[in-house]
């Protein structure tokens, strides 16, 4: 098991069971609500337990996708997509400690900002 949790402590999670390798995800969408790009595990819904979620809300960013955020400190948590059957991606930085995950490939590369490379050799997906 891992524990999680947004900045100010609102939301806190439990993670149950194996985590997928980490994504980085470039698009637009990622970047304007971290301000860079987001690198996420995924869990199935029944891995991931709310402990607390006082401060957790949900914005409907696409007619796809929501994502999870704390309503109070501002900390990008989740991201849901209507049609993967409950799955739930994590945002890997929330993970308290050590997550044990790799990024495994990078995705929607052709957005990316033009402030930065990717260098690390892994896999990448222009979409």
């Amino acid at each position: 098991m891992k524990t999680g949790s947004c900045l100010c402590g609102g939301v806190t999670f439990e993670l149950h069971g194996d985590l997928r390798s980490s994504v980085a995800c470039h698009c637009d969408q990622c970047r304007k609500t971290s301000g860079h790009y987001v690198s996420a595990t995924q869990v199935g819904p029944d891995q991931l337990i709310l402990q607390s979620e006082e401060t957790l809300a949900w914005y409907q960013s696409s007619p796809e996708a929501k994502r999870g955020f704390c309503n109070r400190c501002g900390a990008s948590l989740f991201w849901k997509h209507q049609g993967d059957k409950g799955a739930v991606s994590v945002m890997s930085g929330t993970i308290d400690g050590a997550t044990g995950i790799t990024t495994s490939k990078h995705i929607f590369t052709a957005y990316k900002g033009d402030y930065y490379d990717i260098a690390d050799g892994l896999p990448q997906s222009e979409n």
